[in-house]
């Protein structure tokens, strides 16, 4: 059932081209070269800490900003998790992680559910992450979740440092898709819902 869990997706605009691979049962691999360091950084938290292997390459005009090259990968890597889940046979479906780093604490949790939804709660102090627009950080989350058909419900619960902030966001974004995404080998090959189908 878990065999073949993996997704290719590739976008080209007339702003971005980006290329997009993503295998839900890996072993943590990640190769990002989206030109936004930043961006790298927390994909890799994502593939790092989700045991997911994502590899991807974005190409966009950074000196008109960063939007389009960010929204782009975020619309990438959730089509690859709805084309990689499928039907979502098996899986647990629901999971959430809270997640410490140093002063900061966050709490996500996501429904594999196939419907788009996303709360999300982030204060910033700041209007820059390590090079990354710190408005960008909300916009990415929800992007992806509509993206992958997920309710998502992200909250930074404390701390003082941004960088902590938002990095223990997407550790605990990876936990909790880590259990969604997980096969419940009780389940068999069902899909994990009163209804029949997602």
């Amino acid at each position: 059932m878990a065999a073949g869990r993996k997704a290719t997706v590739n976008r080209e605009t007339g702003e971005t081209k980006v290329k997009l691979e993503l295998v839900i049962d890996g072993t943590g691999k990640c190769q990002a070269s989206t030109g936004i360091g930043m961006l790298d950084h927390l994909i890799d938290q994502i593939a790092r800490h989700g045991l997911f292997d994502i590899g991807v390459e974005a190409k966009g005009d950074l000196e008109v900003g960063q939007h389009h090259t960010l929204e782009d990968v975020a619309i990438c890597l959730g089509q690859a998790f709805d084309k990689a889940l499928g039907e979502r046979r098996g899986i647990v479906r629901m999971g959430h992680a809270a997640v410490p780093m140093d002063e900061a604490l966050a709490l996500v949790a996501v429904d594999a559910g196939g419907r788009g939804y996303a709360v999300i709660e982030a204060p910033l102090e700041g209007r820059d992450i390590s090079g990354l627009d710190t408005d960008l950080v909300r916009h990415f989350l929800e992007t992806f979740a509509a993206e992958a058909k997920l309710s998502l419900h992200a909250r930074i619960l404390s701390g003082v440092n941004d960088h902590h902030k938002v990095e223990a966001l997407f550790k605990a974004l990876a936990k909790a898709l880590d259990t969604a995404t997980s096969i419940d080998n009780r389940r068999g090959d069902e899909v994990p819902s009163t209804k029949g189908t997602i």
